[in-house]
């Protein structure tokens, strides 16, 4: 009896267990399946999203029939990342050169010249059928050593500087757009702005590089750059009077580029910004939105975002509205290779796509903005 009731214990607790493990074998089935089949609604729901995204035209579709450009300065290292240049020859018509053609990156020494990174822009953007906007001949900033500490004569710089134009804009006769000849050489209190080659050259530097440029290149557009003027006020005022007396003189300059760097908390209006643009355009000059970005305090909340994109397409609008708004640039694409976190501490996600090149609120205002009677 004993032995009976042991045995039987037994052979209970044996059910039990075993009863305990196909259960969680058939609960650990159950749940493979479910989360295969979740996986399985995400990719379906992946590919439609993928469908709806393919069937709207790309930004530089929509750009074209507005008959603007749209585009981003791009670094020529992000161009080897497949994503990277994937997503910027689908959706942008025109490039900037970031850096390449910087002082410091393509002249580092005297007697020497680096091209191969602006090589490496410029052919991809002709592969790619887009224009090329060069950036920038004549800055204060990136300056390699042999210029910055330099003591030169006032006849040496000159040479130093008509030989770098003429180099630069030579190389690329014909297949760079437009250049930023001079770059932010307005200071913030509207006067000139005391740099090595205003303090080394004079004032007249301005004008000499203008025309040192239409010689080396007469089919290329030549743009005045600067930020902080994109609106109304001192400095806005002193490049209008600027490019206003470069004009009188029968100097070559066929455009302003106007930066808009600007946040969530500091924009200039549109209001301000059209009425820029029509005394600008007024002299006959083109207009061209630049360096566009629109940084926000981190982390940004979904209200920040559709701020930001409201901003975007504000100021896109005011450049469709005028005839002589011609192109639309931002200072790249992506928030994965943003400068913004690095100069502005607490901000980023200044850029239509986020990191994992996935449109922003700001994508898609800018769409929607270019599709327009």
């Amino acid at each position: 009896m004993g032995n009976t009731l042991a045995f039987s214990k037994e052979c209970l607790i044996t059910g039990l267990l075993a009863g305990i493990i196909i259960g969680y074998a058939f609960g650990f089935v159950m749940k493979q399946r479910e989360v295969e089949e979740l996986k399985q609604q995400v990719l379906r729901l992946s590919a439609q999203i993928e469908q709806l995204r393919q069937a709207v035209p790309p930004l530089k579709v929509l750009a074209e029939k507005q008959g603007i450009y749209i585009g981003a300065a791009v670094g020529a290292d992000q161009l080897r990342i497949r994503e990277y240049a994937e997503t910027l020859s689908r959706e942008f018509n025109i490039l900037t050169t970031e850096n390449a053609l910087k002082f410091e990156r393509v002249h580092p020494e005297r007697n020497v010249y680096s091209f191969a990174e602006a090589d490496a822009i410029v052919s991809f953007a002709e592969a790619n059928g887009m224009k090329i906007r060069g950036h920038t001949l004549v800055w204060h900033n990136q300056l390699p050593e042999w210029i910055t500490h330099g003591n030169y004569s006032r006849e040496e710089w000159i040479s130093i500087l008509y030989e770098h134009i003429t180099t630069v804009v030579s190389r690329y006769k014909g297949r760079v757009y437009a250049w930023d000849v001079v770059n932010e050489a307005v200071d913030d209190d509207g006067s000139l702005r005391k740099t090595i080659w205003l303090r080394n050259i004079g004032p007249e530097y301005i004008e000499m590089v203008f025309r040192w440029a239409h010689e080396a290149d007469p089919q290329a557009l030549l743009f005045y750059n600067d930020y902080g003027a994109e609106g109304l006020g001192v400095k806005s005022d002193a490049v209008y009077n600027l490019v206003k007396s470069l004009l009188e003189k029968g100097v070559p300059i066929h455009g302003v580029g106007l930066q808009m760097h600007v946040s969530t908390e500091h924009y200039p209006t549109p209001q301000e910004i059209s009425a820029n643009i029509k005394r600008l355009s007024d002299l006959g000059l083109d207009i061209h939105i630049t360096e566009m970005d629109v940084r926000l305090k981190l982390p940004a909340e979904s209200a920040d975002l559709v701020r930001q994109a409201e901003i975007y397409r504000d100021v896109l609008m005011v450049c469709l509205s005028s005839e002589k708004c011609t192109a639309f640039v931002m200072w790249g694409f992506t928030d994965r290779y943003s400068w913004i976190p690095e100069f502005f501490s607490g901000y980023g996600s200044a850029l239509i796509f986020d990191e994992s090149y996935n449109p922003k609120p700001a994508y898609y205002y800018i769409l929607k903005s270019l599709i327009r009677p």
